[in-house]
């Protein structure tokens, strides 16, 4: 694949997270429990961390919720993201708690005097803004104006953009997100040629596991091949775990990620192996190495499955009780099918320094 030649952005920092002017595509998640439940909100942000997410975002609806965030602070190891409407206090006091982002619609925040104070005391604390615009809730003289188009989206956006650097503060990134894809993507485009703020990528409202996931897939595959894009977030009605783990696949899959990459067949009459079952193995197996740039194989029929992934660095092809261990296409070795994955593990760590 051709490198993609990224949209130049400004550059602004979220705590230790660095978002456009070149730093790498970051993956963003957002916890299901109620930010309050302080508990049950560190054990998934726990679980976000260690499947590769690198920012954190949760809702801010009240006073309990701002009394959880400096628990929150202590125990996560990436910046965390309020997500505040309406009320202009809940985001002076998430700022004093130590948030390390705002997620907010300057239009919905309240007055001029009110955006004005948290514009200041964003400022004061270097904590960035982002502009959230969402379809489902145009401003209503833009949609009688441009009905829900892209148009909308775009001027939306550009007014909330307006407020802020009238008041002198361009630590911005955007997002314009509609769940019908041709919107979004009409939006982020028309977006992305109007300004060179970082732009936060995200299909709103995708949907459950599989469908929403095939739909994000497209939208932010989409664009990221266009090099739009600086930071993304997978939205999905699922484990938000989930949601970094499919984020993950499409930068892999668009190489603006290096990591593990597992390949496998759909199978066919072939396969005397229980496939669905052995590659499942396989990927749990090496979780370990999700980090480190290998393509591993897991093919159903001895017969072509090194040849036809002889560009893996490693793989497994089965057999009738039995398979081969192979390298770049040479076979290595052949064992009864309950060893592959034992022996597929011992070869990858001869061979990988510290594996």
């Amino acid at each position: 694949m051709e490198n993609i030649k990224r949209k130049a952005t400004r550059q602004i920092r979220l705590g230790k997270v660095l978002i456009g002017g070149g730093a790498p595509v970051s993956i963003q998640s957002m916890l299901s429990v109620p930010t309050r439940a302080v508990d049950a909100a560190l054990a998934q942000i726990g679980a976000l961390e260690r499947s590769g997410c690198q920012i954190i975002r949760f809702a801010v609806t009240g006073e309990e919720d701002i009394r959880a965030i400096k628990s929150l602070k202590k125990g996560a190891a990436v910046p965390l993201i309020a997500d505040i409407h309406f009320d202009h206090k809940l985001a002076l006091q998430a700022l004093e708690a130590g948030i390390d982002g705002l997620r907010i619609n300057p239009g919905n925040i309240g007055s001029r005097a009110k955006v004005e104070a948290v514009v200041k005391a964003a400022s004061e604390s270097g904590v960035p803004i982002r502009i959230g615009v969402n379809s489902g809730s145009l401003p209503k003289e833009l949609v009688a104006t441009h009905s829900v188009s892209a148009q909308a989206m775009l001027e939306a956006a550009l007014q909330h953009v307006r407020i802020l650097e009238d008041l002198n503060f361009d630590a911005i990134k955007i997002s314009v997100k509609a769940s019908h894809l041709p919107l979004m993507l009409a939006s982020y485009r028309a977006l992305s040629d109007a300004v060179d703020y970082p732009l936060h990528l995200g299909i709103t409202e995708s949907g459950t596991l599989l469908a929403g996931s095939i739909k994000s897939a497209m939208a932010l595959g989409i664009l990221l091949s266009e090099g739009i894009g600086d930071t993304l977030r997978v939205s999905l009605t699922a484990d938000p775990v989930q949601e970094v783990l499919v984020a993950k696949q499409i930068l892999r899959n668009l190489e603006l990620r290096k990591g593990l990459n597992i390949i496998s067949c759909p199978t066919c009459g072939r396969t005397r192996v229980d496939l669905f079952s052995l590659a499942t193995e396989v990927e749990n197996a090496l979780q370990d190495y999700s980090d480190l740039p290998l393509t591993v194989a897991v093919m159903g029929c001895a017969v072509n499955g090194p040849g036809e992934a002889r560009e893996a660095d490693f793989g497994i092809a089965g057999g009738d009780g039995e398979g081969l261990i192979f390298a770049r296409g040479e076979i290595v070795k052949k064992v009864p099918e309950k060893q592959l994955v034992a022996e597929l593990l011992r070869l990858i760590k001869e061979r990988i320094p510290g594996g």
